[in-house]
């Protein structure tokens, strides 16, 4: 059996005085972090490059391996499309109303004593109100030109992201202007991302960079969303981690599916399709369907912190709305 492309995806809450974190819908810890793990120290106020590690490592060398044969076998089964649906695969309003719930209204991770634990578990409308502002961290082991390759993708994927929301959404140089960060990086200079971790996100525990930078090969990519307590439900930064372990096409996917995630639609559904918000892997790009996912969230009928019942009826016009034409 062929494993799929496991996805971390989760919302968390930053606490008074940041000390810890906690999903929206799963148990707190008030208990100080624990010591950051020792790493480069970054001053104040900064955001260096990331630095080179010695390697790769016989980890990171199984990973790449590991990576290029599960995309051969998928795509020779006829998984990781790129045509983004078709004919094939039809679907119409109740398909949208009923696909928004599960992907948008539900969590697929919960934390529980300082753990990212799987749990499916109905959740509040999320998403962001302000600007969202993105930018790529590539760590030493990605090549240069495919540092520029992948920099071109993601920002015309960012494009439109921005169109299809109607959102603010942009691609930044300057990191520090950026609440939403892609991490592109070996696994061996995953190990070592806990200080940049803290400089772009300060107020994150020690226990969730812990996590962030332990995440073994069956996490093929990640993102971590936060919201402040004032506002739970209203994201104020993201932070992503993708391999660079990973060949062209599986490395677009994260892309594709962390960004959008990180946006909002934080769970995966088996019955979501035609969609990347699926662990089957039929699909490896931003579906059309995926498309309008995007555009029902994003709509000002709808607000954060709607509870899946406040929220059913108007997603239902809103895909009524949003169906493909020759939908019933």
């Amino acid at each position: 059996m062929i494993p799929t492309r496991r996805s971390f995806s989760m919302t968390m809450t930053r606490l008074a005085a940041g000390l810890a974190l906690c999903a929206l819908m799963g148990a707190c810890a008030g208990a100080p972090p624990e010591p950051i793990a020792a790493g480069p120290m970054v001053a104040p106020g900064t955001i260096p490059a990331i630095p080179a590690v010695r390697g790769p490592s016989y980890e990171s060398k199984s990973a790449r391996k590991y990576y290029t044969r599960i995309e051969k076998e998928q795509v020779a089964r006829g998984l990781m499309r790129v045509d983004g649906g078709g004919p094939d695969v039809p679907y119409d309003a109740d398909d949208l109303s009923r696909n928004f719930e599960r992907v948008a209204l539900f969590n697929e991770y919960t934390q529980i004593g300082g753990r990212f634990v799987a749990a499916q578990t109905a959740a509040q409308l999320r998403r962001w109100e302000g600007p969202v502002r993105i930018a790529l961290h590539f760590g030493p082991s990605l090549p240069e030109a495919q540092q520029a390759r992948d920099k071109t993708l993601v920002q015309n994927y960012i494009k439109r992201l921005a169109r299809v929301t109607g959102h603010p959404i942009s691609l930044v140089s300057n990191p520090k202007r950026a609440n939403y960060h892609v991490f592109v990086v070996s696994v061996d200079e995953q190990r070592n991302l806990g200080p940049l971790i803290k400089a772009v996100e300060p107020k994150l525990g020690a226990a969730t960079i812990k996590e962030m930078t332990s995440l073994t090969r069956n996490n093929f990519c990640a993102v971590y969303a936060s919201s402040t307590r004032s506002a739970p439900y209203v994201y104020a930064s993201a932070i992503a981690l993708i391999r660079t372990e990973h060949p062209d096409l599986m490395r677009d996917a994260c892309y594709h599916e962390e960004i959008a995630q990180g946006l909002g639609l934080a769970n995966d559904s088996p019955k979501a399709r035609p969609s990347i918000f699926n662990d089957d892997e039929e699909f490896a790009f931003l579906t059309s369907h995926d498309e309008r996912l995007l555009s029902i969230l994003y709509d000002p009928r709808l607000r954060p912190g709607m509870t899946p019942d406040q929220a059913r009826p108007i997603v239902a016009r809103l895909a009524s709305e949003r169906a493909p034409s020759g939908s019933i």
